[in-house]
């Protein structure tokens, strides 16, 4: 089995989700994905996650993994933090490249990334760039179009 992660933009429109959450079924039925890793910044991260719980249930066995780039701090108590992945050593990392070095240990264990790019500028630009060079199979939702780096 294979895994997925997720970059795109912190203010990815709304009108998107059919397209993450169809793109993610494809991706399960034809490329036999079982596990996810997602982060939790932003708006592409929560459209994402919404449709892998969604599709959860229809496919019972897929693992999804929201990774977190700092420790959470508890403030109301009723918070979920059930599917959440904080990775080894990120507490020794400083907090403004916690979310570049969550990232980077995302993209090293998954075979596939969905993104939403826009631009070739910017945190997720960049992620999707250096899959590339990892020959991850990169598929870009704005441009529609499937790459894998070499």
């Amino acid at each position: 089995m294979s895994a997925c992660t997720f970059f795109g933009h912190r203010d990815a429109p709304q009108n998107i989700y059919n397209s993450i959450y169809c793109s993610i079924k494809d991706l399960i039925d034809k490329q036999n994905i079982d596990t996810f890793y997602v982060g939790n910044n932003g708006n592409f991260d929560n459209m994402a996650k919404k449709a892998l719980r969604e599709l959860q249930l229809l496919y019972p066995n897929i693992k999804i993994n929201i990774v977190l780039a700092y420790i959470p701090t508890r403030k109301s108590g009723n918070e979920d933090f059930s599917d959440t992945i904080y990775p080894d050593n990120l507490e020794n990392v400083p907090k403004k490249f916690a979310i570049s070095a969550r990232n980077n240990w995302m993209l090293n264990k998954s075979d596939y990334a969905l993104t939403y790019i826009t631009h070739p500028y910017g945190g997720a630009a960049k992620f999707a760039e250096t899959a590339k060079k990892k020959n991850k199979c990169v598929i870009n939702l704005y441009s529609d179009k499937q790459t894998t780096g070499g």
